[in-house]
């Protein structure tokens, strides 16, 4: 790893519309597993000009049996997706909350999936196998105090600043779209500062020129500036704030969203590999999602027990099986203890269960309606409280250290 060298990462706003398409699906997901702990969901949604789509597959007890809606299900559906981007913000022409026309093309979930996923239910011993094959990562670094890549973990905290002001009133001329991208300088392996940062924001007619343009621009660099550990801007930091001039149509009206299209802002901003699979509209029996969310807890907690500055973990399985077929760890040189010694402290760690689907969602508590606060400003380095974001907690720390006493 090089000790000297810029890294640059993105985030995208709530309002942007690929996050309006997550933030659809996952409330979706919260839906069904408010209904029923167990339910099978997988919802892909579409955003465009005064228009949301909904496709994918389902199941869920009460809701979605045997191929047919329950009585005003469908109701409940739209209700949730009108709810969403109410809160989000948008009372815009091209694109309203009540306006907007749905279509909701959900349906069940293919039998000859279930029948790999699903437990043994005839008195078999079978376990519950996992969604699809795939590879996952986890990564954690001692960066920032959320043992996250600095570059992402501010850009999501310049973003996250921006719509707490427009929603509280504080910067009334913003719209919901934004995004954010912040270049960072490396000296002996450690972020020193910021050498670049682009932010373009929706905002209110005319605030792209003359005095409005001028308190607009001023703003976002207070935000940048007080988000940013002290000392990391100087004259030399290059600004690009709404680069392009004018940016009042955006959202869905100004480009379409989907599902899934910001997976490397939903993770680690290209600091670490990612195994391709996107996280929202997905159940957790979707290791692309749980598996994932563990991986990221593993590496977190080793980072935080002292036993590496920074650490890759990677799981893979396949569909219907309910063993991980490997365990990686690469602490790329910065751990105290071998990689190989750390894969199987955790395999031994008895209340992991082995990685299995199953284990990890009862151990992370992940069969609740916990998904649609993780559909903006990232998957990770959140704040754990309650029952959301589990995967960041550091209550596996004491035992990795008893594993490895000095």
């Amino acid at each position: 790893m090089r000790d000297n060298f810029l890294f640059t990462s993105e985030s995208v706003s709530e309002g942007h519309p690929d996050k309006v398409s997550d933030q659809i699906s996952d409330a979706v997901v919260d839906l069904f597993l408010s209904k029923d702990p167990e339910a099978r969901v997988a919802c892909e949604t579409l955003t465009t000009t005064q228009r949301v789509v909904l496709a994918g597959e389902i199941r869920c007890r009460g809701v979605f049996e045997n191929g047919e809606w329950a009585a005003g299900a469908r109701d409940e559906v739209e209700e949730v997706v009108r709810r969403t981007v109410r809160e989000i913000g948008y009372e815009q022409e091209g694109f309203h909350w009540q306006r907007l026309s749905l279509e909701n093309h959900l349906h069940g979930q293919s039998a000859e999936i279930a029948q790999g996923v699903d437990a043994g239910t005839d008195g078999s011993n079978k376990d519950e196998g996992a969604g699809d094959q795939g590879i996952m990562f986890g990564f954690a670094c001692d960066e920032t105090p959320d043992l996250m890549p600095a570059p992402l973990d501010y850009s999501h905290k310049v973003l996250e600043r921006l719509a707490a002001d427009r929603k509280s009133g504080v910067a009334p001329f913003l719209e919901p779209d934004a995004k954010s991208q912040l270049t960072l300088r490396y000296e002996n392996g450690k972020p020193v500062a910021c050498t670049a940062a682009v932010v373009s924001t929706q905002h209110k007619a005319g605030y792209h020129e003359g005095a409005k343009e001028a308190e607009l621009k001023s703003y976002v660099k207070r935000v940048v500036a007080d988000v940013l550990p002290d000392g990391w801007l100087s004259d030399d930091t290059v600004w690009h704030i709404n680069p392009t001039g004018a940016f009042e149509i955006g959202g869905p009206d100004g480009d379409s969203g989907l599902t899934g299209r910001k997976i490397i802002v939903d993770t680690y901003g290209g600091a670490a590999p990612h195994g391709g699979g996107a996280f929202s509209g997905k159940d957790p029996t979707k290791v692309d999602r749980s598996a994932a969310y563990i991986a990221r807890y593993l590496a977190k907690n080793i980072v935080a027990a002292g036993l590496a500055r920074r650490c890759t973990i990677q799981l893979s399985y396949a569909i219907g099986v309910s063993e991980p077929l490997s365990l990686y760890v690469d602490t790329h040189g910065t751990g105290t203890v071998g990689d190989d010694r750390l894969e199987q402290a955790i395999l031994g760690i008895g209340k992991l269960g082995g990685l299995t689907p199953r284990a990890i969602r009862t151990h992370l508590g992940l069969n609740k309606p916990i998904y649609r606060r993780t559909a903006a400003y990232g998957h990770f380095g959140r704040t754990a409280g309650g029952d959301y974001f589990p995967w960041e907690r550091l209550d596996l720390v004491d035992e990795l250290k008893a594993a490895f006493p000095a």
